[in-house]
């Protein structure tokens, strides 16, 4: 696919000389940022979907439960 970006001339020299000391165009650089960006998504969503799970068990982990007192034993 491919978009148009508006951006300030300034701003696109200085990221396209950012983009080249890492070794990548610009576009490759663009590119690289909105994966990340969409991966984010996806992980916040997998960790909402892993603590909701979490939640609903009751706090359980097949059978077992937190004891306050068994973490504090020292002994």
């Amino acid at each position: 696919m491919n978009i148009t970006l508006s951006v300030d001339e300034r701003v696109a020299e200085a990221a396209r000389e950012a983009a080249r000391k890492m070794g990548k165009s610009l576009n490759q650089a663009v590119r690289d940022y909105l994966e990340q960006l969409a991966g984010q998504e996806r992980q916040t969503t997998e960790w909402q979907a892993w603590e909701q799970r979490c939640l609903s068990g009751g706090g359980r982990l097949q059978g077992w439960k937190f004891d306050r007192d068994a973490v504090h034993d020292r002994g």
